[in-house]
């Protein structure tokens, strides 16, 4: 750039490009899947097995919405990352699979090993491929809203949560179909059978592979730019092991029912609860780096005092969305929200700048989301102050001494004081609407509270406290 002129990005660079094309890539190869999974099953068994796949899909993803609502990703990525499970990516792996099955039936001349084969070694490496380029392009493309391992964690497992499902509506559409000739029916069907084995035993099969792949790009996120060879190798690592667990749970079903069941309750189990576990410590850990970061912007008069604290529970958020909502309305509620995931971003920015891990536009991403949380600033901090309120761990009361009394009738120095003390007390009871604070914010055309009287003066400072000891 030269001479002041500003260089305009390019067409494929554009926003609306970009969705336009995810938009037809998406819409196409459902399409396409659909009309495929319909001639294998049939009309009748296309609507069974849809009907029994949907079942699961639900719960995953308000696991993964769950896992996700401390900085929560926009809902665009998240469709994205499901429609690609079950449109593109299942479409590549039907295809792929098929064509290698035929080709190593052909070259072996033995259709049994040419199964097995396919299923142990093919499609573990089409399938995890295929899952993983949701997780690459929303990387690349959606780097901004991909900042640490529980984005990865929550994309890939809802792009394994779309391939699922489509595959699911494949074997349980057949299996309806075997049992139409069969003449089976009721829990000695194969249906029966394959519901049970794929919606109740195992639903979390594809998304505990292709969350490694997740934790993988996770961790390359943490990495700063300049590493690009650990950027480049921890994705790989993680398809890879991705790809080694996706074909030992395929290859467990050689073993016969009781080699099956003990992969399930001896490995896929104490992995499945691994991998839970490490998603909500992360989880807990972004919270407590708002909390331990948000305060230095807390000092510098960007946030009041007990934002930092209220930011960092989930509990005080919830409180505070209410209050906005009893106090204003809806659109209060969802600028609290907002608040509070801009205000996580900025905590992780900086996490990442003080250990040197931060990109090359970390001052204009950090004064972006600075002057938006100042924007939003008057209607969020109230409910934020009193959400805190309402949760911050209060200490122990502690008696003072009867002699010992400082100059002027004061306590003596190092006696602890209840934190925000200045704070509205809590009111109780469901009739009663939220306490007004000094600095809460008030519509247009409403009167602000007045505040009650003063107490008349007491000779004591306080109810429990002795009288001041007077020398002369």
């Amino acid at each position: 750039m030269s001479g002041g002129a500003v260089r305009h990005a390019r067409w494929w660079q554009r926003r609306g490009v970009r969705l336009g094309a995810a938009g037809a890539v998406l819409l196409v190869s459902g399409l396409v899947i659909l009309a495929l999974v319909r001639e294998q099953t049939g009309t009748e068994g296309f609507l069974v097995g849809l009907g029994l796949a949907v079942v699961p899909v639900p719960l995953l993803f308000a696991a993964f919405r769950w896992l996700d609502r401390v900085q929560p990703g926009p809902w665009r990525d998240l469709v994205f990352a499901f429609g690609w499970g079950a449109g593109a990516a299942a479409l590549i792996a039907i295809l792929a699979n098929s064509f290698a099955a035929r080709w190593i039936a052909t070259t072996t001349a033995d259709p049994e090993s040419a199964d097995t084969l396919a299923a142990t070694v093919i499609a573990p490496v089409v399938e995890e491929s295929a899952k993983a380029l949701a997780v690459l392009l929303v990387f690349l493309f959606r780097r901004q809203h991909f900042t640490g391992l529980v984005d990865g964690v929550v994309i890939a497992g809802l792009t394994a949560s779309g391939f699922a499902f489509t595959e699911n509506i494949l074997y349980l559409g057949n299996a309806f179909g075997t049992d139409r000739i069969s003449g089976d029916s009721g829990l000695a069907s194969v249906t029966a059978a394959t519901f049970f084995v794929r919606i109740v035993m195992s639903p979390f099969a594809h998304p505990l592979f292709t969350v490694l792949t997740g934790i993988g790009f996770g961790l390359a996120a943490f990495s700063a730019e300049r590493h690009r060879l650990r950027r480049t190798l921890l994705p790989l690592a993680g398809l890879l092991l991705a790809m080694a667990v996706h074909a030992g749970w395929n290859g467990s079903a050689a073993l016969g029912p009781l080699g099956f069941f003990a992969v399930y309750a001896l490995f896929m189990l104490p992995a499945f609860a691994l991998l839970t576990w490490l998603a909500v410590w992360q989880r807990q850990r972004e919270l407590r780096t708002v909390r331990e970061e948000l305060p230095a912007y807390a000092a510098a008069g960007w946030l009041s005092a007990p934002e930092p604290y209220a930011l960092g529970s989930m509990r005080a958020r919830t409180l505070a969305r209410e209050y906005a909502a009893h106090a204003l309305d809806k659109a209060a509620a969802r600028t609290v929200a907002d608040y509070a995931h801009r205000a996580t971003a900025l905590a992780l920015l900086r996490r990442r700048g003080r250990r040197g891990r931060a990109n090359a536009d970390f001052v204009t991403r950090e004064r972006e989301l600075l002057e938006s949380l100042w924007r939003g600033r008057r209607v969020a901090a109230p409910a934020l102050a009193y959400a805190a309120h309402l949760t911050a761990p209060q200490p122990p009361p502690v008696p003072y001494p009867a002699h010992g009394w400082g100059p002027h009738g004061r306590p003596p120095p190092g006696l602890p004081h209840r934190p925000y003390a200045n704070w509205p007390q809590q009111q109780t009871g469901p009739h009663r609407p939220p306490p007004q604070h000094p600095y809460a914010y008030h519509p247009p055309g409403t009167p602000a509270p007045t505040p009650a009287p003063a107490p008349p003066p007491t000779h004591h400072a306080a109810p429990n406290w002795p009288p001041r000891q007077r020398h002369w």
